[in-house]
């Protein structure tokens, strides 16, 4: 598909996204109008794959991972778009919900032991890493075989995640909240603050127009 866009133009991948949107649905996904796709989508569906909503006018420029497992859901909001690589994976009874205009960078990964909810028109610069769950670090017992701890994250609308940014189980950031590169969010940070990092805190706020 590379190559025939090379040749012929990136129209090329309309009707191949139409081919791999009725794939989706033959598999039970739910996949809204308009889904654009210029690569491969990746599933591990260990739990319900209509439990995987994907809205209207979604698109991925490039490959997307798709997994879950036991109840976990996956809800992609209408005209939510991802660049290549990303990875997204909801368990147990988690809840992962990219909401309306949600604009991720690639190769940016959500782990979800918990609910994560990305608010509208939120961006994310590549290679953000969201985790709702931790391991068990008891001496005397391997980390392995130790159960999992969780938090639910919550990021608001309009928020930016520069490239590299942690968030940590159970973190809020506020509507508007702006992070730095390389940052690891391990507390809530409040609408429209500017933080930055390890751990982060905050440096300052959006100016007024």
């Amino acid at each position: 598909m590379r190559f025939l866009a090379f040749v012929f133009g990136w129209w090329v991948y309309w009707p191949y996204s139409v081919l791999i949107a009725s794939i989706l649905r033959l598999k039970g996904i739910r996949v809204g109008r308009n889904f654009y796709i210029q690569g491969v989508p990746y599933l591990k569906i260990r739990g319900k794959a209509d439990n995987i909503t994907i809205g209207e006018n979604v698109r991925v420029l490039g490959d997307i991972d798709l997994r879950n497992r036991e109840n976990g859901r996956i809800i992609i909001g209408d005209s939510v778009s991802f660049d290549t690589g990303c990875r997204l994976v909801s368990a147990n009874d988690a809840v992962l919900h990219l909401k309306k205009g949600a604009d991720l960078g690639g190769f940016c990964i959500f782990n979800c032991g918990s609910d994560v909810t990305v608010g509208e028109d939120t961006m994310m610069a590549s290679y953000c890493y969201i985790q709702s769950s931790n391991h068990g670090i008891i001496k005397g017992q391997t980390i392995k075989t130790q159960p999992h701890s969780y938090g639910p994250i919550v990021i608001g609308k309009d928020v930016w995640l520069a490239g590299h940014v942690v968030l940590v189980a159970g973190v809020t950031l506020g509507d508007g909240a702006v992070v730095g590169a390389n940052a690891v969010v391990t507390k809530d940070i409040p609408e429209n603050a500017i933080s930055a990092g390890i751990p982060a805190e905050v440096i300052g706020s959006r100016p007024d127009a």
